[in-house]
């Protein structure tokens, strides 16, 4: 596995226990629709969360959530409408990002936007 991979992979891994530790209740991770990928699907009480996580081990370029771009919110928004659709759910949703950047030992530094983005279409 690409070095990448490996701390995206660690990041989710870092993103579910951290939501599941705060009272959410994750209903999928790594849901797939055509192109695109929701990386956590969580109740958080009666809201629908849609998580998209993004770890990196540098903020050379910023914090790892500036790189969740107008196009990547778009692949997200037909990804959750779509699953939206299967569930039977069209209720209150949000849409997260969890940045999270890992020093040189492997500690996560985790940060919570809750409502991050709302995407248009």
């Amino acid at each position: 596995m690409a070095r990448q991979q490996t701390i995206g992979k660690l990041g989710e891994d870092h993103a579910a226990a951290y939501l599941e530790g705060q009272g959410y209740k994750i209903a999928e991770r790594n849901w797939r629709y055509r192109k695109a990928e929701i990386d956590i699907i969580a109740w958080d009480n009666n809201i629908l969360v849609f998580t998209e996580v993004k770890a990196k081990s540098y903020t050379y370029f910023g914090d790892p959530s500036e790189s969740v771009s107008t196009y990547k919110e778009r692949l997200i928004l037909d990804a959750s409408t779509e699953y939206m659709l299967r569930i039977g759910y069209d209720w209150e949703v949000r849409y997260d990002i969890i940045s999270i950047v890992f020093d040189k030992n492997k500690n996560p530094t985790l940060t919570h936007y809750k409502d991050a983005f709302f995407p248009s279409i």
